[in-house]
């Protein structure tokens, strides 16, 4: 077995699935986005015009509310018998602040050209002044400690501009919390109840809401969203905390989930009535193992120490990384379809490679759309919608296709009795 040392992350050795384990540090610091969820035909879906109303200002003005988000997808309709599904990928982005690295643009950017949305769980402390931190009272921890930097003000309106265009572009804004506490200690989120996760739930949905309140910044726009309304699910920190977190989302009418670490690429289920969408082992090229589809996890199992790696390793690298996710994509849509989830950091791990890699792995994506591959690049939320208006025999079926494992008599034939077979696993191998 294979510890490393960087936010608890674990890899375990070959013959083992390396991904199972810890993932995912958000650790930004100051100082140094057709996503298709409508109808299961086409993936060519049509975005409503999202005529915005004249923004209604909620509490302090910080945020607003300004009617249905824009460049939405069509509504979703239920999977008929003797279709195939669409496959789904989801871009996903934790922590989603901007510090004067380029890198969130750089993706709204890449995701506006190609027709995509991606979800960006926003940390709370990234709209809160470092000068204020002393409102930030961490379950179990000293008040206004954090595990990652606060924001200078000029990358806290960095942040804020990113994110409210991210929304009027139509992506999603979860929430990754505050503080990123990790590993094994008493103030890690491993060992919050529920109602410490309500607390901290509700301390990142307050530094959103009242941004004005805190930066004093009353001249600059609101963000035009109502957070409680749009706030859907979100990513825990080292994706620990999860079983907590579940009763809490759950009353707070959460739709799903994406903490779980070390998911298969099949198809999900729900756990207390949320959707799971855990991060996925995908094949590792070179090893024996799997990886988990997270940048993190590529650099963990690539150099222990980011710091001091040879940027002589760096192509080889980054091209192993972005391997891993087309081969992840790949298997998925030539075998079972289950939906690709992708975890990235805005970081500069190794000198970029890991941001390089993700978007070599979103145009091969891209590409295979628009080929004619019934391909839809979407947020968490959007998928979920998709999900919502399945029928229960027809996702239940879909269950039933393990990794890498094509459906028996091919799709027509395989979802044309949804209710034959639903749990019997019938299906022949593919290629993993």
């Amino acid at each position: 077995m294979r510890t490393f040392s960087r936010r608890g992350m674990l890899g375990l050795g070959a013959g083992t699935a390396a991904a199972v384990g810890l993932a995912g540090c958000g650790a930004l610091k100051s100082s140094d986005g057709s996503g298709h969820a409508g109808g299961s035909g086409s993936g060519k879906g049509s975005h409503g015009k999202g005529t915005q109303a004249p923004a209604r200002l909620i509490g302090d003005g910080s945020t607003s509310f300004t009617g249905k988000q824009p460049r939405q997808p069509a509504k979703p309709t239920p999977l008929e018998p003797g279709q195939t599904p669409p496959q789904f990928v989801v871009f996903s982005w934790d922590g989603a602040g901007e510090v004067g690295n380029g890198l969130f643009p750089r993706f709204l950017d890449l995701a506006k050209q190609h027709d995509a949305h991606m979800t960006f769980f926003l940390s709370g402390l990234y709209l809160l002044p470092e000068g204020k931190k002393r409102l930030y009272d961490p379950p179990n921890n000293p008040r206004g400690a954090s595990d990652i930097g606060y924001l200078t003000d000029e990358h806290v309106k960095a942040t804020l501009t990113n994110v409210r265009r991210a929304w009027l572009e139509g992506h999603e804004i979860g929430t990754h919390f505050n503080g990123h506490f990790c590993g094994e200690t008493h103030g890690s989120v491993k060992w919050w109840t529920p109602q410490q996760w309500r607390s901290e739930i509700d301390q990142a949905k307050s530094f959103v809401k009242q941004w004005k309140t805190n930066t004093g910044w009353h001249d600059l726009p609101a963000l035009p969203f109502d957070y409680d309304k749009e706030l859907a699910g979100g990513r825990t920190p080292c994706l620990l905390g999860q079983d907590h977190l579940l009763p809490t989302a759950r009353e707070l009418g959460w739709r799903y989930d994406a903490s779980s670490p070390g998911g298969l690429q099949v198809w999900p289920v729900k756990k207390l009535g949320i959707w799971d969408l855990p991060l996925q082992q995908i094949p590792f090229p070179g090893h024996s193992f799997q990886v988990l589809s997270m940048d993190y996890n590529m650099l963990a199992n690539q150099s222990v120490n980011s710091t001091k790696a040879p940027p002589a390793n760096y192509p080889g690298w980054r091209q192993q990384s972005a391997q891993a996710y087309i081969q992840g994509f790949e298997r998925a849509y030539q075998t079972n379809r289950a939906p690709f989830f992708i975890g990235n950091h805005f970081e500069q791990w190794n000198g970029g490679i890991y941001m390089d890699s993700v978007e070599e792995a979103f145009k091969h994506i891209v590409a295979e759309r628009d080929k004619g591959a019934d391909v839809r690049l979407v947020s968490f939320k959007q998928f979920v919608e998709w999900l919502d208006v399945q029928k229960p025999e027809m996702l239940a079926k879909l269950r039933t296709l393990g990794v890498g494992q094509q459906p028996a008599g091919g799709w027509k034939a395989f979802t044309q009795d949804t209710a034959a077979g639903a749990g019997t696993g019938k299906g022949t191998s593919g290629t993993a």
